[in-house]
């Protein structure tokens, strides 16, 4: 297969630069022209006026970008739908977050997911989960998202890692003094809409050229055709999905503040658990649309070296010139908006909840911005290291990459957040020390899993399985902490307990049971092949 970059022709280009120039210029007229003035901005969430359509599309917006499609793809080509269980298992935990969470959240009247735990476990817990966030944020939707841009990048243009990813930094610092990421702040839904639009383009226009469903089921391994492999498969056995998913799940669906925002803006518990359900029928769509085109790729093109190319790859093969480069330019402007909000986010995160908070409450605005873009300049510094570090794996693809890194974050948030809403006697004790020394032993598990002893060398449980037994060993060690810190517990019942007029109604019911029961379909259909 010739070089990416090979693919493009002057227009691909001529449309990649005008599309930037619009943007760009667009941004300006945001930020200097318009001059919108930002009172109202504080109150996204106080206002509580996003209804269930909102929240859904809202949340797989969130869900879904450019990194997860590169990913997605990459995974189809050598694994076939296995990896659906990404998303069509979550509905278990969108279940979970709808009709156990959601009704604390909002009764609690939070903003945010650690003023939640603020209010359970005191400002100690609150302030060890700012640091958290700061963590979850550098490396999940920064360094990750950083990551796929680059190797996106990489493709493009043909450059080593590192110099596509300092390409990325300075661009989304170009954007942001432009005002041009105020610009794809504005046209983001537009830029879901068309990226859903080409997936979907791609996926027929592949099925076409390949000779139909048919013929593609006939040309790919069976075992690419079933959700549930054997026990003793290497890359997805059936009892590392059952086992460790639920983890990585309950702190994605459940507890991360990104996620969860939509819910918390939610008009009342209703459109909040409505607005779940429809996500949960959302996420049906990312095997057709994002995961099919690996399993088209491969039949197509299955002499590809390197999977992580197979999206790109369809795009350049199947589509024509002018096409290409406007599906390139949106898939960087929106790694480039990524990229933005999460420095921006961390920039806050510490500004707000660590600086202001806890060392300088009377600190000035001068002192505030100047933090804030010191922050911003040593995440950028931090997220390039990090993300050389992560393209330093070998053995994985870039989706695995991505599901194991994350399957290392998730078991000390997924275990203070459960005990803490499920069992009213968890102490305060009991969740600190899960936080800390919890994210001490699955960050350092995760480090020697991926650099020190890397799992191609060394025989290794599953990485899902390992974010399983985190997860039970720092569940036994919070049972064990409340169970014998008697002074410590304390009455939440106010706090914890749902209100009976607030349980789902029927509507709510119905909509549930139907997606589970097309959900429990589909695990039969894909399976037994």
């Amino acid at each position: 297969m010739s070089k990416i970059s090979s693919f493009l022709e002057p227009i691909d280009y001529a449309v990649v630069i005008g599309y930037l120039l619009v943007l760009i210029a667009f941004g300006y007229y945001i930020s200097f022209v318009k001059n919108k003035k930002s009172e109202d901005e504080s109150i996204f969430l106080a206002g509580n006026t996003l209804g269930w359509g909102s929240i859904g599309l809202n949340m797989w917006g969130t869900n879904v970008g450019p990194s997860m499609l590169i990913a997605s793809a990459s995974v189809g080509f050598t694994t076939g739908i296995v990896a659906g269980n990404f998303a069509w298992y979550a509905f278990i935990f969108i279940l979970l977050l709808a009709v156990v969470f959601s009704p604390r959240y909002l009764g609690a009247k939070v903003l945010t997911l650690p003023e939640f735990m603020g209010k359970r476990f005191g400002d100690s817990t609150r302030n060890i989960l700012a640091w958290y966030t700061l963590i979850t944020i550098l490396i999940s939707w920064l360094s990750l998202t950083l990551f796929a841009g680059g190797v996106l990048v990489k493709q493009l243009l043909d450059l080593p890692m590192y110099l596509s990813v300092i390409m990325m930094v300075i661009l989304s610092g170009f954007f942001a003094a432009a005002g041009g990421l105020k610009a794809i702040a504005y046209t983001n839904v537009f830029q879901m809409l068309l990226l859903i639009a080409v997936s979907l383009l791609l996926v027929v226009m592949g099925i076409n050229k390949a000779g139909g469903l048919e013929h593609i089921y006939h040309s790919t391994p069976g075992s690419y055709w079933n959700l549930l492999l054997p026990a003793d498969d290497k890359n997805y056995p059936w009892v590392a999905i059952l086992l460790g998913y639920p983890i990585m799940g309950v702190w994605f669906w459940c507890t991360d503040q990104s996620m969860v925002q939509s819910i918390l803006g939610a008009k009342n518990l209703k459109q909040g658990q409505l607005g779940a359900n429809f996500i949960g029928w959302l996420k049906i769509l990312d095997v057709p649309l994002f995961i099919l085109p690996g399993i088209v790729c491969f039949v197509l093109f299955p002499n590809l070296k390197n999977p992580d190319e197979a999206y790109m790859t369809m795009v350049t093969q199947l589509f024509p010139a002018g096409l290409r480069g406007l599906i390139i330019v949106v898939l960087i402007a929106a790694l480039i908006s990524t990229i933005g909000s999460a420095l921006n986010s961390l920039s806050t995160v510490f500004t707000m909840d660590v600086y202001v908070k806890n060392h300088k409450p009377n600190a000035t605005n001068k002192e505030i911005v100047k933090t804030g873009r010191l922050v911003t300049l040593f995440g950028s510094l931090l997220a390039i290291l990090i993300t050389l570090a992560i393209d330093s794996i070998k053995g994985l693809n870039l989706f695995d990459i991505f599901q194991s890194v994350l399957g290392f974050i998730a078991p000390p948030m997924s275990v203070v957040f459960l005990f803490g809403v499920l069992w009213n006697k968890t102490t305060t004790r009991a969740a600190n020390l899960v936080l800390t020394l919890g994210t001490i032993i699955s960050l350092g598990t995760g480090v020697l899993y991926l650099w020190v002893f890397p799992n191609q060398v060394y025989e290794w449980p599953h990485f899902l399985l390992l974010s399983f037994y985190i997860f039970v060993g720092l569940s036994v060690l919070a049972y064990i902490i409340t169970i014998t810190d008697k002074a410590g517990q304390k009455d939440h019942q106010t706090l914890l307990r749902i209100n009976p007029a607030a349980k789902p109604d029927k509507q709510v019911k119905i909509l549930w049971v139907l997606l589970t029961l097309v959900m429990v379909a589909l695990y039969v259909i894909f399976n037994g092949h």
